[in-house]
């Protein structure tokens, strides 16, 4: 009698079970049913029709511009090509307008081509590209400004000539590629700065013109400098970003002045996905920072020399120090 009973109360015991699992079950898939989940978006790169590299952004009106070199290297050809520069505007950071080509290499009569990484400023309504390309007759790679009275040009030739040649440079170091790369800052006193350089970072003066060099150009040791430096500032600090060693990961410094001296802080962001170079833009906007670099992701002809374009979201922490970038195929939403 005792095992029968042991055998029913098994048994029921059992069924209970049986009947919680199976409410439990049929609960979740009620609420699985239930759920909506929200669709998240492929946002990187941000251009998909034409490969994009060396990003640089300016916020201006309210709206982001953002200038870039036009890869156009044959999937054959293992180098840049780069005959122009590209301009996008956004006012939301997701939806991008492309607007007529602004600058080609063949604006600046002393050049021979080579359009690589540049930087447009704004100062007193007018606005100024730094551009990277290779000089006619002066061996290496120059340095020339272009000006124009709107953020989407068309921009002009603002000088005649280059403003660095690679000749100003050969105390620091014997290549004839290290005149690249520029990034100008304006400092809250008015002060214009211009850094740029590969293998050896070079910063100097500009004059209230933004077309003449004011004083000596100087150098600044950092851990594993390559190239692609980035000013900006937060608060009190000053941040110096660059790519970092080959295949380049970036790399980041801090000072209470944009003349140094720079404490290295570490990486910023790692390698970038099937590309050997990793060039970045700063900016915020709406009370947001964003971190701006390209890839080779767009499959199947992405890599070193058919660059794209991507955005990320840029985060501090509370002794101002920079939070790693994530790099996402989301990007921005």
């Amino acid at each position: 009698m005792k095992s029968t009973a042991n055998i029913l109360a098994v048994y029921l015991l059992g069924s209970v079970l049986l009947n919680c699992t199976s409410a439990n079950k049929d609960g979740e898939t009620q609420v699985a049913a239930n759920t909506s989940v929200k669709e998240v978006k492929i946002n990187n790169p941000i251009i998909t029709d034409k490969f994009t590299a060396d990003p640089a952004a300016l916020v201006s009106d309210n709206t982001v511009y953002l200038y870039v070199g036009h890869d156009e290297a044959p999937n054959d050809f293992n180098f840049y090509r780069m005959n122009e520069w590209l301009v996008y505007s956004s006012t939301d950071m997701v939806n991008w307008t492309e607007h007529p080509v602004p600058l080609k290499t063949t604006d600046f009569e002393w050049s021979k081509g080579d359009a690589w990484a540049a930087q447009v400023v704004e100062r007193n309504g007018r606005f100024y590209w730094y551009v990277t390309v290779e000089h006619g007759s002066i061996q290496g790679k120059a340095i020339g400004v272009a000006v124009s009275d709107s953020p989407v040009g068309p921009f002009k030739d603002a000088l005649g000539k280059a403003l660095i040649t690679n000749d100003m440079t050969t105390e620091h170091t014997q290549i004839t590629w290290d005149d690249i790369d520029p990034t100008v800052y304006i400092d809250d006193d008015g002060q214009a700065y211009l850094y740029w350089g590969n293998t050896a970072c070079y910063w100097v003066k500009l004059k209230d013109n933004m077309i003449e060099l004011d004083g000596e150009i100087h150098s600044v040791e950092l851990p594993n400098f390559t190239e692609a430096p980035w000013i900006h500032k937060r608060g009190d600090w000053y941040y110096l970003s660059y790519a970092y060693q080959f295949p380049e990961k970036t790399a980041y410094a801090m000072s209470k002045s944009i003349t140094g001296p720079w404490e290295y802080k570490g990486i910023l962001n790692e390698l970038a996905g099937n590309s050997n170079t990793n060039h970045q833009a700063i900016i915020e906007f709406k009370d947001q920072w964003y971190f701006i670099y390209h890839t080779g992701g767009i499959q199947p002809n992405g890599g070193s020399f058919r660059r794209s374009v991507c955005i990320d979201k840029l985060h501090y922490n509370p002794d101002g120090t920079m939070k790693r970038v994530v790099m996402t195929s989301e990007g921005i939403q």
